[in-house]
């Protein structure tokens, strides 16, 4: 069986609970990470999670993903908007992904309007603040059933 998702976290992810609650709420990453689980669960999921705030280590990490799991949870922060590497290294890895954020990335500056994964990741989620882990997981659970 096919179940095993990593919820990847990039930059800046860390300080959720300290960042702009407009955008974000005020929830923390730990918080967050809870919810996702909860959710996870639900579906039949096993889910595991990673954060880091350095670029490389990122990249490193998602060279072993196809080890790790059959898919994944992608928010990278504002790697989103610039970052090939870790677009190629999603590449690499070749297993399914959602690409979700928290805030509405289309109704904030225009930089953040672009995201360097489109055309790779099977879906993206955006705007729906923690509940859009719950929705991103479901399309994961559908890919990964072969729907």
């Amino acid at each position: 069986m096919r179940n095993r998702v990593e919820v990847l976290h990039g930059v800046n992810l860390d300080t959720l609970g300290r960042r702009d609650p407009e955008h974000y709420g005020g929830i923390t990453l730990q918080e967050l990470e809870v919810r996702i689980k909860r959710f996870a669960s639900e579906l039949g999921l096993e889910v595991r999670f990673f954060q880091s705030n350095h670029e490389g280590e990122f990249v490193e990490y998602l060279h072993r993903l196809p080890d790790l799991a059959d898919a994944a949870l992608l928010n990278a922060g504002a790697w989103t908007h610039y970052s090939y590497a870790i677009r190629d290294a999603l590449e690499i890895a070749a297993v399914p992904v959602v690409e979700v954020h928290l805030s509405d990335v289309q109704s904030r500056e225009p930089w953040r309007r672009h995201s360097v994964f489109e055309g790779i990741v099977a879906g993206v989620v955006s705007g729906e603040g923690p509940d859009g882990y719950r929705k991103a997981l479901a399309m994961l659970k559908a890919q990964l059933d072969g729907g």
